[in-house]
């Protein structure tokens, strides 16, 4: 399984931030396991709102509480619609020359990582990213603090680690096409 997208695939919200003399080579969107806890933060609210309204729901002056109660459900609601548009504008790209992680809805993020720089990359999951199918890469570089060294929510970690490091470290046979 190859998770290659080419040139014009990527939304321009990742092409803005490519060089002119580089190939986008992979780009995916973090795994939506990011997700789960604001998702356990809706429904969980919804459940304690229920609850509530039905021990206030008899009395006249649990009115103003059931109101109160309800809208904070709804500010819980807004932060997880929040969240998925978030998640909708997150990538991992990896190009010819370097790796970015582009992050956020209205203050825009880009850490980047020259593939020269990496000395060392690993990934990790957890028993939940087995499960859910994501995982967490580890990237180091040459006594330097980097901007990306830490890429979390990753899918197909196994393939994705096996591509990048086909590119960082390519066979012989590939530079004679």
């Amino acid at each position: 399984m190859r998770l290659v997208t080419h040139g014009d695939s990527a939304p321009s919200s990742v092409n803005r931030y490519l060089l002119p003399q580089e190939q986008q080579v992979l780009m995916v969107r973090r795994h939506p396991a990011i997700l789960l806890r604001p998702v356990a933060e809706v429904f969980g609210g919804l459940i304690v709102a229920g609850l509530l309204s039905k021990f206030f729901g008899g009395s006249e002056s649990g009115g103003t509480a059931l109101v109160v109660v309800w809208w904070l459900w709804l500010l819980l609601l807004i932060r997880f619609v929040w969240k998925v548009a978030e998640w909708s504008v997150d990538y991992f790209v990896v190009t010819s020359k370097r790796m970015l992680l582009t992050t956020g809805l209205i203050t825009r993020k880009v850490a980047m990582m020259p593939l020269g720089k990496v000395t060392d990359m690993s990934f990790q999951r957890s028993l939940l990213g087995r499960i859910l199918g994501y995982g967490e890469f580890i990237l180091e570089s040459a006594g330097q603090d980097q901007a990306l060294s830490t890429v979390e929510y990753i899918p197909y970690p196994e393939t994705l680690y096996l591509e990048v490091c086909q590119m960082l470290f390519p066979s012989k046979d590939d530079g004679d096409d």
